[in-house]
């Protein structure tokens, strides 16, 4: 049954999967009776409907000019058995093509594709049981939620998304793309992330709130295409490693992106991590497999429970994106501003900002950021050699205990910091910051509250200025209360 419903000035087309012998009682397979819907709709444009029910279904194909709609009370419901999902060519050559091949909603190079409405798409991601921990094979037959590859024109909205058996959402150098209003729960397998852009470019993600296991919005670069022109904003998500992240894989690389007003809180499916519910990281910036990150502002976070708020990276594990790829260059990270983050819940390792030897992050800027760690480091600590660990998967909790508590800065050009809030739960003796080959930097206003009882304010032996509101306990004399600013070269040997 097609019906025609004319507005003021469009027509639209619906498709009723139960037309087409779909039925919504969770137990018939009605794969082929909505892929039925989805072909014949697209031949003129319009909405396949989904009514309120169950429908189990295997992969389906969507096509240009599609909007599949789901109703309230209705659920798309993934057949639980690798079978119903065959392997698919995205036609991007990318980091994975060998083992990730099967999504429950798949779409290739299309155009003006969307999925709308409060129903949920469920991927019964549990069901996907893998035996082995080696790679690749632990990531094979596990198929993703949604996966676009190569379209224009792209909109998810509204929808809720439960229960993949590996990333949620995959973007795969797609262009014009919106993601707005969409609810998102993933803690059903391993490496279950909450959404992965890829090499794409004019995206928009606003509005959304999602708990997942693994990364959550996660920019990425799997091939030479670029993630650029991207905003993320209005978001509420909780991690139980990066809740918003760059990497790690970097080929293409990063550019032109604004993240701004998300909060980021400790995930309802309580996991201890380091001693204590919540993530392993806020937000981590990570380029290391070459490519380029820059142009990036963050402004107003608010992150609960982070193992590490803040974490930025650059390394060289040089990981080719497919085999007869040349192995990638070091890659760059500069032109980053990050602003007006309040963190609490921290544990003691502290923030890392780290490029690696011969290979500097350029122009960072930290400005209004108040964060509260759990402390309790010795002066041991920050003794210790802290190895670069060059070319090594990036984590923010890579080094251990760092020799600061608040910020380890190693390997970075043009620092500047004003505006610099640190507490901690637990006296720490520690530094607030170390700082080692850091060159051009202005720290400016560091306040340390008084209970923290740190031995020093800053330590390192740099070519630089800083300013602080330092309180009178022990500290050296040129970070007293009424200190100036210094020249840190000659007062921190």
């Amino acid at each position: 049954m097609l019906l025609a419903i004319v507005g003021a000035d469009v027509k639209a087309q619906f498709y009723d999967v139960r037309t087409f012998g779909a039925a919504g009682d969770s137990t018939t397979d009605n794969t082929g009776f909505i892929q039925k819907a989805i072909d014949s709709c697209s031949r003129a444009g319009g909405t396949v409907y989904i009514p309120k029910g169950t429908f189990l279904t295997g992969t389906l194909i969507l096509k240009s000019n599609v909007t599949l709609h789901l109703a309230a009370g209705a659920t798309l419901l993934g057949q639980p058995n690798a079978s119903f999902y065959p392997y698919q060519n995205s036609g991007i050559r990318f980091y994975g093509e060998d083992w990730a091949k099967q999504a429950l909603i798949f779409c290739k190079n299309q155009q003006n594709v969307t999925i709308e409405g409060t129903g949920t798409i469920d991927g019964q991601g549990g069901k996907f049981v893998t035996n082995t921990l080696k790679k690749p094979d632990r990531y094979r037959n596990r198929p993703y939620l949604l996966w676009f590859a190569g379209c224009e024109n792209v909109t998810v909205v509204g929808v809720s998304l439960r229960n993949s058996a590996f990333w949620m959402q995959h973007y795969l150098g797609c262009r014009n793309v919106r993601i707005d209003g969409i609810h998102i729960w993933n803690h059903s397998n391993k490496n279950n992330d909450m959404m992965d852009i890829d090499g794409c470019s004019q995206v928009t993600i606003s509005n959304v709130i999602g708990d997942s296991d693994d990364d959550g919005i996660t920019i990425k670069s799997t091939s030479p295409l670029v993630s650029e022109h991207i905003t993320i904003t209005n978001c509420v998500l909780s991690s139980h490693c990066s809740a918003i992240k760059f990497g790690t894989e970097s080929v293409g690389g990063f550019r032109n992106i604004s993240i701004s007003n998300c909060v980021i809180k400790r995930s309802a499916q309580q996991q201890t991590i380091y001693g204590k519910p919540g993530g392993i990281s806020g937000l981590a910036m990570e380029i290391v497999d070459g490519g380029v990150m820059e142009h990036i502002t963050v402004n107003n976070l608010v992150i609960d429970g982070a193992e590490v708020p803040l974490f930025v990276r650059l390394g060289n594990r040089a990981r080719k994106h497919i085999e007869t790829a040349d192995a990638p260059p070091i890659g760059k990270l500069r032109n980053v501003n990050i602003s007006n983050v309040v963190a609490s819940g921290a544990g003691m390792t502290g923030c890392a900002i780290s490029g690696i030897p011969g290979a500097t992050i350029d122009n960072i800027t930290l400005r209004n950021i108040q964060i509260e760690f759990a402390g309790g480091g010795v002066t041991a600590d920050m003794s210790r050699k802290i190895d670069e660990l060059v070319d090594s998967y990036p984590e923010a909790t890579m080094f251990g205990n760092l020799p600061a508590y608040g910020f380890f800065i190693r390997h970075v050009t043009g620092l500047n910091m004003s505006g610099i809030r640190i507490a901690c739960v637990k006296a720490d003796q520690r530094p607030v910051m170390y700082l080692t080959d850091t060159r051009s930097f202005s720290v400016e206003d560091i306040d340390v509250d008084p209970a923290t009882k740190t031995l020093a304010v800053v330590a390192g032996s740099e070519q630089g200025t800083i300013t602080a509101k330092a309180h009178q306990f022990r500290l050296p004399d040129f970070l007293k209360k009424d200190a100036k600013s210094v020249n840190v070269k000659a007062l921190l040997k």
